[in-house]
């Protein structure tokens, strides 16, 4: 009988090859989907919905605002990954398909609020869930695999927002395309993850409190979240005045996904080399060269920089300061993951609160990358006593 136990327990616990593509199209889902599809979709909602520039901004502050009560909660109640995965992506799916089912401002606040939300469980659940797999394995190069979801998803939803544009398939009709493709993700993954035989700590009872380490960890991890969506935020907006096509200029997100789904891979090829601390603090660098490009001139080939700067770089950077959390958390790493994400969040929400307070400008691009930079310098004066190397 034992024999017969250990065989179905093996059997329950998936491969590398699994976990990583479970990983990825979660990822791909969640981050693809529930939380970057806003940007190439906002031009039809304008164009057929009448939603403003500045209404779109409070949609996506509404979704930003999602992601960090979404990974509050996984710090306070760490949910069991797998089914975090299982019902954030079910959650999406519906979310989707419920922005193309109504034009209440006020349900598109709420849906894309909730979505935000669920992205963070699925993220922080994919973080608990696949990463322990290939550390057991001795397959850490899988990660580069999974984080790449997040640029294929976002290239999935940019080229499905390009098709939209070319045959004026419009807003409602390409939000529930999302959402149905969403759905048939979430539960072709739904068996995979209910036969779940991945072993995670429990975090009930003794849970240790987040060390210092981990405290200044994530304010630099926050620092990237400010730093990184003012380009990420603004930089289509300048792409739009440089391309004059629709066709040309729908281009930029999938291009823009893909980039970062290639840096994912080609990156988990050097953490054998580099440690994650100075993968993610190199990474910072090349940002914040992005960042400040426009400064000095803005025209097309400066666009194009900085957008292959930020595109390159930021799930390398997410890939490699989870992989930091991971070290810096041990046995109980969700919820610095959620610490990270949460950080991440907030300064996204600040990033834009700090274009409007300035009223746009080459002020706040400036400010970002001196966070950028900070970032960086402070990862690597801590270094040593974190135990990681720079």
């Amino acid at each position: 009988m034992s024999t017969a136990l250990a065989s179905a327990t093996l059997a329950e616990t998936p491969t590398a090859g699994a976990a990583a593509w479970t990983g990825l199209i979660g990822l791909a889902v969640a981050m693809g989907i529930g939380r970057f599809a806003f940007t190439p979709l906002l031009p039809l909602m304008q164009q057929d919905a009448g939603v403003s520039l500045v209404q779109g901004s409070w949609l996506a502050t509404a979704n930003y605002v999602g992601y960090l009560v979404g990974a509050l909660i996984c710090i306070s109640s760490p949910p069991p990954p797998a089914r975090a995965i299982q019902w954030g992506l079910v959650s999406i799916a519906l979310f989707t398909l419920g922005m193309g089912l109504t034009h209440e401002l006020s349900l598109w606040f709420a849906l894309r609020f909730l979505a935000g939300a669920a992205s963070a469980f699925v993220l922080v659940g994919v973080s608990a869930w696949a990463m322990p797999v290939f550390a057991r394995l001795h397959q850490a190069r899988r990660s580069g695999q999974v984080f790449a979801g997040v640029g294929v998803g976002i290239c999935l939803a940019g080229l499905v927002g390009l098709v939209a544009g070319v045959t004026a398939l419009g807003s409602q009709a390409t939000w529930i395309s999302l959402g149905v493709i969403a759905a048939v993700f979430a539960l072709a993954l739904w068996r995979q993850l209910a036969s779940d035989g991945v072993r995670t700590t429990s975090a009930a009872g003794g849970r240790a409190p987040l060390t210092r380490q981990a405290w200044t960890a994530a304010l630099c991890y926050g620092a990237f979240g400010y730093g990184y969506i003012i380009p990420a935020t603004f930089l289509p907006a300048l792409a739009r005045e440089m391309i004059k096509d629709p066709a040309m200029f729908g281009w930029v997100w999938p291009v823009f996904g893909a980039a970062a789904a290639v840096s994912t891979v080609f990156a988990a090829r050097l953490l054998p080399t580099f440690s994650s601390r100075r993968l993610w603090a190199y990474a910072q660098w090349v940002l914040a060269s992005g960042v400040v490009a426009p400064v000095f001139a803005i025209n097309l080939t400066t666009v194009l920089f900085a957008a292959l700067c930020v595109g390159g770089t930021f799930m390398v950077i997410t890939m490699a300061g989870i992989q930091e959390a991971r070290r810096l958390g041990g046995a109980q790493s969700a919820p610095v993951v959620a610490l990270y994400t949460a950080a991440f969040a907030l300064g996204q929400i600040v990033g834009p609160l700090t274009v409007s307070m300035f009223h746009g400008g080459l002020l706040p691009s400036l400010l970002a990358a001196l966070a950028l930079a900070a970032s960086s310098l402070t990862l690597g004066l801590t270094a040593r006593a974190s135990g990681a190397t720079v």
